[in-house]
């Protein structure tokens, strides 16, 4: 326990530590039907993601074919601009003022931090790492964590202080800051 200058002789338990701004007891409607929303917007964002990459793909293809097979030194090229462009595209969207992606925006989800605040690129860089490790090395099993939290927050969304809401109850929460 901590002494709170601003209260006068009042003592305070928490330590300075704000609240939770989304609590799924007051504010269940928040929460409702979020999983399999995200699975949704996920597979939306499979499909934003792989449309430039089958295109550079083709590109290459054709120009291997046009160099008499040149070009084709080209595909070592695919697998590192593919990691390049799931992390800018996941650190845009949800750093962006959205605070969503494409498939989030669609199934109508936001991505906020524990305290309120929207997204940062970092941030939203990191979410989507930490997602591919978590499922890679943990199987997809590791999203049943979701079923067994009140705010149905994913293994990866615990590690990094984020919670995804239902965008269009949104207004009945205060928004945050931006944090810079």
């Amino acid at each position: 326990m901590s002494y709170s200058s601003s209260g006068g002789n009042a003592w305070r338990s928490d330590a300075g530590v704000p609240p939770h701004a989304f609590d799924p007891w007051l504010q269940p409607e928040l929460f409702r039907g979020v999983l399999t929303r995200r699975v949704v917007a996920f597979l939306i964002d499979l499909i934003v993601l792989s449309i430039p990459v089958v295109l550079a793909v083709l590109f290459i293809a054709v120009f291997g074919l046009i160099t008499l097979g040149l070009g084709w030194v080209l595909f070592w090229l695919v697998s590192p601009a593919s990691i390049i462009w799931a992390l800018l595209y996941y650190g845009a969207s949800l750093g962006g003022p959205h605070s969503a992606t494409l498939g989030m925006r669609v199934m109508d989800l936001e991505l906020r931090t524990w305290y309120g605040a929207p997204g940062y690129f970092l941030l939203g860089a990191m979410h989507a790492v930490l997602f591919w490790i978590s499922v890679s090395v943990l199987s997809p099993l590791v999203l049943l964590i979701g079923l067994f939290n009140g705010r149905r927050r994913l293994l990866h969304d615990i590690v990094l202080g984020t919670v995804v809401i239902n965008n269009s109850v949104r207004s009945q929460v205060a928004p945050a800051a931006r944090p810079y």
